[in-house]
């Protein structure tokens, strides 16, 4: 599990410090870490004028050895960013991908 967390951590401040340029004003990005627990998320939080946004763009978990991404909100997809920081894709889950269909996205399935 060890293994894993800096590049997530680094991963997801590279995104949230990139999506910070294109948020309103008053809007900002956060990352959250949870070693601990294995939990990880970049928060998309604020006020713009009369609106308020509470967003979770990424949220990524450590089970095991492996990265499973809960969700991805993103246009490139965080995988292509784990896979650019050398997480092979046998060690990417894609979670938020049914069972029955995780054998057909080229990542692990469990």
């Amino acid at each position: 599990m060890l293994k894993y967390q800096d590049i997530i951590k680094t991963v997801l401040q590279n995104h949230a410090n990139y999506h910070r340029t294109g948020l309103p004003d008053g809007y900002a990005s956060q990352v959250l870490f949870d070693d601990e627990r294995g939990q990880y998320l970049v928060l998309d939080i604020g006020w713009s004028g009369d609106k308020y946004l509470h967003a979770t763009p990424i949220h990524l978990s450590l089970i095991g050895e492996k990265i499973w991404i809960q969700w991805d909100d993103t246009e490139e997809g965080v995988a292509t960013n784990l896979l650019e920081a050398g997480v092979p894709k046998e060690d990417i889950v894609l979670g938020f991908r049914h069972p029955k269909v995780r054998q057909y996205t080229g990542f692990a399935v469990t």
